[in-house]
């Protein structure tokens, strides 16, 4: 299991997208998901530009590929969200990487009555300039059915599937190229393996003792932007959305999201050698060494940043300088390579 070590490590820029408060889309960033400013008297979600200018920036800074996470998407109405399949048809114009989008892909009823399936909706974004699409919380809920399967058969691969899922549509009417599983995973400390909330659900032994010296934990799935948990663990979500057709893992981290210390390695390890499709390391990475380490001590394929792009604290360049100092294999031409 595992990335091909031959292959050229991505390097990945994430655009948070969401209406401001003017109803402008603006990109944002969150300190452990909270877009909003934390300072004086300001409550305003924090600004950081333009999507489809920043989105440019990046492909010309040498990004591997674009992800566009529209934030407010679970609340909104997707296909009344048209600014974002805007901002997709005109950022498909100008950046000539990958694009992946996510947030608010599912089924709902317009005000007219009319229906549409979550198949529908993503097919507006492919449609619009999508290269794949980012599905989050349906994913936990199609892992949860699928381990609830699992727990009945012997073997692993006689688990029936009925091809309802949202990954299994979009995997088998666009390809499993096209489906990346974002987790949004919290690490959860526990003094013993047996505490885990589910018989199958990893609990691994950690080099990061918990508040109360616990030297176990597991990294539990949060849905609906962060805000609810699951007792299933990121390690089993990904386990199952392989298996249900998804081409790639966006892992992210509650915990180090916004922190600047560097990605969750254990994590990333945890993930990236338990599946056989590229994970993404995603949450913490402050400086171009972030990006070293977690191509060096980890399975990971790709790496993604956002904060620190938006405030151009390290440039996509330089964190490609450094990959090829350490012999890490990566894209190096780009647009504008500067």
């Amino acid at each position: 299991a595992g990335a091909d070590p031959t292959l050229a490590k991505r390097v990945i820029a994430c655009l948070d997208v969401r209406s401001n408060d003017n109803g402008d889309l603006v990109v944002t960033k969150g300190d452990q998901y909270d877009v909003r400013e934390k300072d004086g008297d300001s409550n305003d979600v924090r600004n950081l530009g333009k999507p489809v200018e920043l989105a440019t920036k990046y492909f010309h800074w040498g990004a591997d590929e674009v992800t566009f996470l529209n934030i407010t998407g679970f609340r909104d109405f997707p296909l009344g969200d048209l600014p974002m399949l805007q901002v997709l048809q005109k950022a498909s114009e100008k950046v000539f990487v990958p694009l992946t989008v996510g947030g608010g892909i599912r089924e709902f009823t317009d005000s007219q009555g009319q229906f549409y399936s979550s198949l529908d909706v993503a097919s507006e974004y492919f449609q619009s300039g999508a290269d794949k699409i980012s599905i989050g919380s349906e994913a936990v809920y199609a892992a949860e059915a699928y381990w609830a399967k699992r727990q009945e058969v012997a073997d692993p691969a006689a688990v029936a599937l009925d091809g309802g899922s949202l990954i299994e549509q979009i995997s088998q009417k666009y390809g499993k190229q096209a489906v990346v599983i974002s987790i949004d995973p919290r690490r959860v400390y526990v003094s013993d393996p047996s505490e885990a909330p589910q018989p199958f659900v990893k609990v691994v032994e950690t080099q990061v003792p918990g508040p109360r010296g616990e030297r176990f934990c597991w990294w539990q799935c949060t849905v609906k932007g962060g805000r609810e948990g699951r007792d299933i663990g990121a390690y089993e979500v990904a386990i199952a959305t392989e298996a249900l057709g998804a081409g790639e893992i966006l892992l992210n981290c509650i915990d180090k999201d916004g922190t600047g210390e560097g990605f969750d390695l254990e994590l990333v390890e945890l993930i990236s050698s338990g599946v056989n499709i590229p994970v993404i390391a995603s949450s913490g990475a402050g400086c171009s060494q972030h990006f070293v380490d977690v191509f060096q001590r980890t399975n990971a394929s790709a790496a993604l940043a956002a904060g620190i792009f938006h405030r151009e604290e390290v440039k996509i360049s330089t964190i490609k300088e450094h990959m090829i100092q350490e012999s890490i294999p990566t894209r190096s031409e780009a647009a504008d390579f500067n």
